[in-house]
């Protein structure tokens, strides 16, 4: 009989980067500490279910691309947000795409172990000095559970006396054999805004495909979407908690040529399916109010 192996945590260094490495069974993810961000995650003996993307580069202050971004405490272009969103800023001038937290560094916190997974915690708190144009004080955590599945939870508590209205999404980079050969489920009839068509607002029919570029806020989806990739024989499952809208985006090849820390072929192997709270289905907290998102992913055989 094989005798168990203790799971394993550890701080490791990518660049310039801290990062936490998680091992349990036969399952790992590696964290990096800046933007709490999930730079890999799969099992021992299959392909990757997070795209763990080679040109990415790991520098101080500089987003990660690839992984799960996390986008908070908006997502995408500001000015492309629902007008409650942007009034919470004092200015819209430099805002950053996708947000505030990215390019912070998050603190760990709590850890849990047991037989099955590892859940570590990291936590970052906003301040006005840190975000000018973004006066409000919030508490965020990013609850990471590694096992068989990999669960993320991104939990705001507004700290401070006004109410908060929130876009975010946990940006995931789903690895796949070939992005224009997979099924995408669980869109069918969906609305959308087509963001590459003068965000007009349009229907799913069908399933969508990769054939080209594509940016599309997807609204009222059900609580559990999937990846069905027959070269490898495998279905993604997506379950998701407090959300109704996601992204699903692929930057194909024209775009692909323009992008940092991304090969011009990545399009391929990559297919972001974004877990998220945007456009009619925007977080609203009041004083003292916590709320959350989470997804589960897991891999199963065709």
């Amino acid at each position: 009989m094989t005798e168990a192996v203790a799971p394993l945590v550890e701080q490791i260094q990518m660049g310039e980067l801290p990062c936490w490495r998680i091992r349990i069974g036969r399952a790992e993810a590696v964290v990096a500490c800046q933007g709490a961000h999930i730079l890999s995650y799969g099992l021992d003996g299959e392909q990757p279910i997070i795209w763990n993307n080679p040109d990415a580069e790991f520098v101080h202050g500089l987003p990660i691309r690839g992984g799960v971004p996390v986008c908070w405490p908006w997502f995408g272009d500001i000015a492309r947000n629902p007008p409650a969103v942007q009034h919470m800023l004092t200015t819209l001038e430099g805002a950053p795409a996708h947000g505030l937290v990215r390019q912070g560094g998050w603190a760990t916190g709590d850890m849990e172990v047991d037989v099955n997974s590892v859940r570590l915690d990291f936590h970052y708190r906003t301040s006005a000095a840190e975000m000018p144009g973004w006066p409000h004080a919030a508490d965020l955590t990013l609850s990471v559970e590694v096992g068989e599945r990999l669960t993320m939870t991104l939990t705001t508590k507004n700290i401070g006396d006004q109410t908060l209205t929130l876009s975010q999404a946990l940006h995931t980079y789903f690895a796949v054999s070939d992005s224009r050969e997979v099924g995408i489920e669980g869109f069918t009839h969906a609305d959308y805004y087509d963001c590459l068509d003068g965000w007009q607002r349009k229907r799913q029919n069908g399933e969508p495909a990769i054939g080209q570029e594509v940016d599309r806020v997807y609204q009222g989806l059900p609580s559990r979407l999937g990846i069905r990739d027959p070269q490898w024989n495998r279905r993604i499952f997506i379950e998701t908690t407090n959300t109704r809208s996601a992204v699903l985006w692929n930057p194909w090849v024209d775009k692909s040529a323009r992008l940092t820390q991304f090969a011009d072929d990545a399009w391929q192997r990559m297919l972001c399916i974004e877990t998220a709270r945007v456009m009619d289905d925007v977080m609203v907290l009041a004083p003292g109010e916590t709320g959350s998102i989470s997804a589960t992913l897991w891999a199963e055989p065709l």
